[in-house]
């Protein structure tokens, strides 16, 4: 619901701040008093295109803001979202616009920098203008079919999840035959690689084991002289413990004759310790490192086809046993496609024929559905002297490529103005007055199902009276107890069902021209629905009969 508008420097507007309650508010003025300029201003804040022609002469800028209390703020929290901005649900929705007199303009949603685009997308959630030349609503024929579902009370559930799996077994059907297609070409290749692979019989880690398995034969193989000369050198039949051992026994015959002797013999048997511990390390080392070259050649040639073959298919020699699975599974594929794409399509048939049956139910629902709204429009045309005009909903159904999770219908409002006259949409109309009535008409019928909360018609009653304006205010007055609805009228009988007034009108201080508006309390409203009455003289007779319209509103 609109709840503010503050305005400034705009045309003929200086400084204007206009609350705005619920149901029905009327405003009213003399032609030319400037109510086009309030519909331009909120046009701007709903993201109407920026014309510097709007900036009051000698004003820099105008600025226009507009707050909004959405009682349903789900889809424009997510619109907003979706463009990078914060919004508290639980606060007002803030529009601000400013356009420079250099043809410049900035906009801003709760004070944070907005495109106009994004102010267009929140428009339809906002508030609907119907007018001269509107072409949204109501007149864009992509809401028709949500309006009729609405109106019908239809639950398109059935169909969404319908549709849902039918896309999915398409999907996975055309991955399928992608598939078999890319690997029927590459059969003979594959053949080729997956035998290839498959004697290679390659194992994760494999290629790291084999490194180092070879990396310490190699080792072993090139210190293998020189273990074999320390072996020598340490317990040969000349080697040092030998010598070491002799030199050992004769000290132990003498080392009685002197004490250095017998220290020397002790030495001596640690030397022969320490001696046979090196002798151990050096043959545990040559143990260790002890290597078969026909195992090392076997492994080195392993290693060389492991390394080979990896570059050859570009990935890493522990990623073979991996490759050879996917490659061999391409295989199988081929030779058992036919079988799995036969399931797949009789899958895909399957779920065609489940969301055909759900579709088909939804159109039967709607066909019902568009003869009742045919009846409750029909039932609201003559009051409104729309008597010779006629109006049906159109179902027809859409081409298979168009099918969707909302059915495969096209729904589409049509009218026919004049008997004989062939049916044609909704906003072909010519007349702006009969758009106005039909579309009134559309919205009583449709008891504001879907669409914005706030309404704004733009001179619905233009070119009627009597009678006929007096159904338009009944109409209006009972479609606001669900919404908000903003009427331009020059009709008395529509000001009338007001429940609030707002009168626009010009003033001059001998230089400059300025529109004002003020809100209307009950003897001023009676004034003004008397002049609207009978003119700028206004007489008793007048004032009588705006009291009797106020009274039987």
């Amino acid at each position: 619901m609109l709840t503010a508008l503050s305005i400034r420097d705009v045309v003929l507007i200086e400084a204007l701040d206009l609350d705005f309650g619920a149901g029905l508010g009327v405003l009213t003025g003399e032609t030319g008093a400037g109510k086009s300029i309030l519909l331009d201003s909120l046009g701007l804040a709903l993201g109407a295109r920026a014309d510097s022609g709007l900036v009051r002469q000698g004003a820099a800028q105008s600025v226009v803001t507009a707050v909004f209390d959405l009682p349903d703020p789900a889809a424009a929290a997510t619109l907003l979202a979706d463009s990078g901005l914060d919004f508290d649900t639980s606060e007002p929705l803030t529009i601000r616009r400013i356009v420079k007199a250099d043809g410049g303009s900035r906009a801003f949603v709760n004070d944070q920098p907005a495109s106009a685009g994004l102010l267009r997308e929140l428009g339809p959630y906002l508030v609907e203008i119907h007018g001269q030349h509107d072409d949204r609503g109501l007149l864009n024929a992509r809401g028709h079919r949500a309006l009729l579902d609405s109106f019908g009370k239809l639950d398109t559930a059935a169909v969404t999840t319908a549709h849902r799996e039918f896309r999915d077994a398409e999907d996975a059907l055309a991955q399928a035959r992608a598939t078999q297609d890319s690997a029927a070409r590459d059969r003979e290749w594959l053949e080729h690689a997956v035998a290839e692979l498959t004697a290679l019989a390659a194992e994760p880690g494999e290629e790291a084991q084999l490194a180092e398995r070879r990396a310490t034969m190699q080792r072993g193989e090139k210190i293998a002289t020189e273990l074999q000369a320390i072996a020598e050198l340490l317990d040969g039949s000349d080697g040092a413990l030998t010598r070491l051992r002799q030199a050992a026994r004769i000290l132990d015959r003498i080392a009685q004759d002197h004490p250095a002797l017998t220290e020397a013999l002790a030495a001596l048997d640690r030397a022969l310790i320490e001696g046979g511990a090196t002798q151990d390390k050096v043959d545990e080392a040559a143990e260790a490192l002890a290597f078969d070259p026909a195992q090392l050649e076997a492994d080195e040639t392993r290693l060389f086809e492991l390394r080979a073959i990896a570059r050859k298919h570009r990935v890493q020699p522990d990623d073979l046993a991996e490759l050879t699975e996917t490659l061999a599974a391409r295989l199988t594929l081929i030779e058992g496609g036919e079988g799995e794409i036969a399931r797949l399509e009789a899958a895909v048939a399957t779920a065609e024929a489940a969301y055909t049956q759900a579709a088909e139910a939804l159109s039967a629902a709607r066909t019902a559905a568009a003869a009742r709204l045919d009846a409750a429009v029909a039932s609201e045309l003559a009051p409104l002297k729309l008597d010779a005009a006629r109006f049906r909903t159109v179902v027809d159904p859409l081409p298979r490529d168009s099918w969707s999770a909302s059915g495969r219908d096209r729904v589409e409002f049509e009218v026919s103005t004049n008997p004989g006259a062939p049916f044609a949409p909704l906003i072909k109309i010519a007349s702006g007055g009969e758009l106005s009535r039909f579309i009134l008409a559309l919205k009583v019928a449709l008891a504001e199902e879907g669409g914005a909360r706030t309404l704004i018609f733009d001179e619905i009653d233009r070119g009627v009276g009597g009678a006929v304006a007096s159904a338009i205010g009944e109409r209006l007055a009972r479609l606001s107890a669900g919404a908000q609805l903003l009427v331009v009228t020059h009709s008395p009988q529509v000001a009338a069902r007001g429940a609030h007034h707002l009168l626009i009108a010009k003033s001059h201080d001998g230089l400059v021209t300025r529109t004002g508006v003020r809100a209307l309390d009950d003897a001023a409203r009676r004034e003004e629905i008397a002049r609207m009455l009978s003119g700028a003289q206004i007489t008793d007779e007048a004032r009588a009969q705006a009291e009797r319209l106020l009274e039987a509103a």
